[in-house]
């Protein structure tokens, strides 16, 4: 049972501690919080920073951050007791807990200067992630149900994975290795990062994030590359390239596939492939993509070296021989449907993960992390993608 109360949960000021830890939430995944009163004043600063045609429009941006933002406090990554609450409460249950944190005689659960936050607005807010939650499964790899690790891209496949003439331990290790054009190796990552490093990326962030159309559109990502471009988070980087340009040796791709001498033993963890490789090549892909938009306007002499780079080492798309011309884009539907075919051979013509994918008939499949996304394929796109195999395997 649950020591957490529907009332804490609910009430703006309190700050969920799990085993004496602070459970922080997010929006964008990057930019955290302690408790809800943080998060409103921060959706009231981004309501008043951006020019809006009308104030509804302006609510509806600030209300769309609010619902997503509890959403990211009640399914956190590492505390189960929020979602346990949430849907072990009935609706008036839950309705009468949000309408006692209101201050007595108060219009409003939160007023701002830009956005306020009404009763029936945040009362509403819980009871539709009520009713979104109690009957999905969040298929992530550190999940309590088998059902939903399996349905995550990290699930380790002891006998492999064959897809485009390779082996590999995970569907999410094929994901990150396609990143990296065939013949580039950890010598030309060194390369770059050192034209990386030479960069002060402060300026060309700030841009971005001013800039109204290109922030809105595309949030995660420049929130991504403000923690990817960090000084410290450049010297992981390079540190772990250089560690293992010492013990290995050949195509970064190859690599990344399955040890061929020794098939059970993983030459990188689903979360390495992740937080090191796929985060690596998230930035130099952003970085080349980022610096096209509007006619290359936000490029500049400084980038100059930097993209020669990219360019010269093939991340100015996806190389794929077999799959469509063998090159897309790396922000691009054709990229995000290759998702689609590597899903085709895991849950479809491997029998043990079609059954299960078939098992969770009845349940919404959602991919909910901190109120995370992706550049390379938007959460919405792979939970769709995720539903439309599922819906060819239960034929």
């Amino acid at each position: 049972m649950s020591s957490l109360s529907l009332e804490r949960l609910v009430d703006p000021s309190s700050i969920l501690r799990n085993q004496g830890e602070v459970v922080r939430f997010a929006l964008h995944f990057f930019v955290d919080f302690q408790n809800l009163e943080e998060m409103f004043a921060y959706i009231d600063a981004q309501a008043g920073r951006w020019e809006f045609e009308s104030e509804s429009e302006r609510k509806a941006f600030a209300d769309d951050l609010l619902r997503r933002g509890v959403e990211s406090r009640v399914i956190s990554m590492t505390y189960k007791d929020p979602q346990e609450v949430l849907i072990t409460h009935s609706r008036e249950q839950l309705a009468a807990a949000v309408i006692g944190v209101r201050a007595s005689g108060a219009r409003f659960v939160y007023e701002g200067l830009h956005w306020s936050l009404d009763v029936a607005t945040y009362r509403d807010v819980f009871l539709t992630l009520r009713e979104r939650w109690k009957s999905s499964l969040n298929c992530w790899s550190a999940s309590a149900s088998v059902a939903e690790r399996v349905l995550s891209n990290w699930y380790i496949i002891r006998e492999g994975i064959s897809l485009f003439g390779a082996d590999y331990d995970s569907t999410e290790h094929f994901w990150q290795a396609v990143k990296f054009h065939p013949e580039v190796e950890l010598e030309d990552l060194s390369e770059i990062l050192d034209r990386i490093q030479a960069v002060s990326w402060g300026p060309w962030l700030e841009e971005l994030a001013n800039d109204q159309e290109v922030y809105l559109a595309h949030t995660y990502s420049v929130e991504f590359l403000k923690q990817n471009l960090a000084p410290q988070r450049l010297q992981f980087f390079r540190n772990k390239v250089d560690e293992y340009g010492r013990t290995l040796d050949g195509p970064v791709r190859v690599l990344q596939q399955r040890a061929p001498e020794e098939p059970w033993r993983l030459r990188f963890t689903a979360l390495e492939e992740k937080i090191l490789w796929g985060d690596l090549a998230d930035v130099f892909h952003l970085l080349y993509y980022l610096t096209r938009l509007d006619d290359g306007r936000f490029r500049s002499p400084a980038l100059e070296p930097v993209l020669e780079a990219l360019v010269v080492h093939h991340f100015d798309g996806i190389y794929l021989p077999g799959y469509l011309s063998g090159k897309v884009g790396f922000i691009s539907p054709e990229f995000r449907r290759l998702m689609l075919e590597i899903w085709r051979v895991k849950f479809l013509e491997m029998t043990r993960f079609r059954e299960v994918i078939r098992s969770t008939e009845g349940f919404r499949l959602l991919h909910f992390l901190n109120d995370g996304d992706s550049p390379d394929i938007p959460i919405p796109i792979y939970v769709g993608f995720l539903e439309q195999i599922r819906d060819l395997a239960l034929q």
